[in-house]
């Protein structure tokens, strides 16, 4: 399966000189928020898969304005073609808003879904906005990853976490991809197509 993760920059290839071509192949779409509405809906209208979304800390507009044909999968196990996607959106709390969260904020969220992880048997994909703590996150609170997010990935062994909120174009050079024990991290920012096995019962 032939995903395309986006993150944070609306990719000009994908929006102001988009042409069809550039999303054959592509079976599933996955964002990682802080992207306009109307970018995912755009997409939506061309892809041959489900847009899947989880919010930034600055997706408050999606109350107003949600995306139109996509799917929101905050605090879900969404399965698409027998492949399990886990959703945690947000960033940590440093002020008042929509879609922040305190490390045990984002733990109890995490434990309200041990029936859908027990159920599903864990997860092959996290798709979350911030990183995990203390990997690629950033020095600052508003930057700084959930500790969660690693317990999440020692306990269930995912495939991939596909995370943003921390920009490549920033002072400090954030890798595209990484890799946690047996796990495959990948920072979104802006576009990037990877792939997965899809299990052999599906194909």
């Amino acid at each position: 399966m032939k995903i395309l993760a986006i993150a944070d920059q609306e990719s000009p290839l994908l929006w102001d000189y988009f042409e069809k071509s550039y999303l054959e192949g592509i079976d599933l779409i996955l964002s990682c928020g802080d992207l306009k509405p109307q970018y995912l809906s755009f997409l939506a209208t061309f892809a041959h898969g489900p847009v899947l979304y989880v919010h930034g800390n600055h997706d408050e507009r999606y109350e107003e304005v949600p995306p139109d044909g996509c799917t929101c999968i905050e605090d879900q196990i969404y399965v698409h073609e027998g492949i399990r996607i886990l959703g945690l959106g947000g960033s940590m709390r440093y002020k008042p808003g929509s879609h922040q969260y305190t490390q045990s904020q984002m733990r109890r969220r995490v434990r309200k879904l041990w029936w859908r992880l027990k159920y599903r048997r864990g997860f092959d994909i996290l798709l979350a906005h911030s990183p995990a703590y203390q990997f690629n996150d950033g020095e600052d609170l508003p930057h700084r990853g959930f500790k969660i997010f690693r317990t999440l990935m020692d306990k269930y062994k995912p495939s991939f976490f596909i995370h943003g909120h921390v920009h490549m174009n920033y002072g400090r050079s954030f890798p595209r991809l990484s890799t946690y024990n047996e796990t495959q991290v990948i920072n979104a920012y802006e576009k990037y197509i990877f792939e997965i096995d899809v299990p052999a019962a599906k194909k």
